[in-house]
């Protein structure tokens, strides 16, 4: 079996099945640019309450989805509220087209689930 790893921003390698955090992650980002906290209420809220981004999680996971290129942080006039406190993410091109793969991914899946149950 060959391992997949995430390819830089600039390296258009297929991108493997995202972690279910990161997915859930980008999927509240995609709506608008947020901070940690906002992140994790609306995780929390999509969820139902099923999905807990505790911090260690949630701010481990923000750093390595900037590092693969999916998330970059806002800095000066793009930081909506200026608050030194919080630091706000958007999501890149990169980002937004790994979590259309992925939710077509699991759309393949729903799909295949649904076809064997006639």
């Amino acid at each position: 079996m060959v391992k997949r790893t995430f390819a830089r921003e600039d390296d258009m390698a297929p991108i493997p099945p995202l972690k279910s955090t990161w997915f859930h992650i980008l999927l509240a980002l995609a709506e608008r640019p947020r901070h940690g906290f906002s992140i994790r209420e609306a995780v929390d809220e999509r969820t139902d309450g099923s999905v807990k981004l505790w911090p260690a999680t949630l701010y481990g996971a923000l750093r390595e989805l900037t590092a693969v290129g999916f998330l970059e942080p806002l800095t000066g006039d793009d930081d909506p509220d200026r608050d030194q406190r919080r630091q706000y993410y958007r999501l890149t091109p990169r980002g937004r087209a790994a979590l259309g793969a992925e939710a077509d991914r699991l759309q393949g899946l729903i799909d295949a689930v649904r076809a064997t149950q006639g």
